[in-house]
């Protein structure tokens, strides 16, 4: 969700306005998916990097991010809605964590769709992190090197019941994945669109979705081949 700075400078305001008007964007977007029936949503909300930010401006995206775990609850839970994080949370203040914990326990039973947060993200961090773990099991004699395998390093991530993903959608005209999801996007389709993150809304977001739907996802194969299997 990229491009709310640059929205509040085009506004002539701060950044952290941009980034509120940037939550009502997450707000649409969740509605969206819930209606149009898709069952996982993953945001990039933080990420690692961010942390080189100002101050003031980490301290009012935490502010932000729990009123909005606050405000948003019951609707989740009217919804089904299940919400998860991924990333190294315990980076989080403690207030933050507590109301991330609060919300993700009330939602577990929730079973219409998964939200997850990528709060305090980074994917070469998580795989490292998952490769510290792999091997520590190696040490211990848990499992052998030729035990490691693709099934394995998945399981070993934050949230290994999370599929990978179909579609990357990456706003504000930057061709980058800027340490998203690494491991897991090897074969999801791309969607570059120039509008920022505060002007994303459900209009745009449904024309990502027709456009990926009009895609021949082929995994490597030929057409021909995929269609010996259809």
């Amino acid at each position: 969700m990229d491009g709310n700075g640059r929205w509040a400078k085009r506004q002539g305001m701060d950044r952290v306005r941009g980034h509120r008007v940037g939550a009502e964007s997450v707000r649409e977007i969740v509605r969206t998916s819930r209606e149009l029936g898709i069952s996982w949503l993953t945001l990039y909300a933080f990420s690692e990097e961010n942390w080189k930010r100002p101050n003031f401006e980490i301290r009012a995206l935490m502010k932000l991010l729990r009123e909005f775990l606050k405000t948003e609850l019951d609707e989740m839970l009217e919804n089904g809605i299940r919400l998860q994080a991924i990333g190294r949370i315990r980076k989080l203040d403690e207030k933050t964590r507590k109301t991330l914990a609060a919300v993700m326990e009330q939602t577990a039973e929730n079973r219409e769709m998964v939200l997850t947060l990528a709060l305090s993200y980074g994917g070469r961090q998580e795989l490292l992190d998952a490769f510290r773990s792999l091997a520590l099991q190696i040490q211990q004699g848990t499992i052998s090197p030729e035990q490691v395998t693709e099934e394995t390093i998945s399981r070993s991530l934050y949230a290994s019941s999370m599929p990978d993903p179909d579609l990357l959608i990456r706003t504000s005209g930057e061709y980058r994945v800027s340490n998203f999801l690494l491991w897991q996007i090897a074969y999801a389709e791309i969607y570059v669109t120039p509008t920022l993150w505060p002007d994303f809304r459900r209009e745009e977001f449904v024309c990502a979705i027709e456009d990926y739907g009009s895609r021949e996802r082929r995994f490597g194969a030929t057409s021909d081949q995929m269609d010996q299997k259809a």
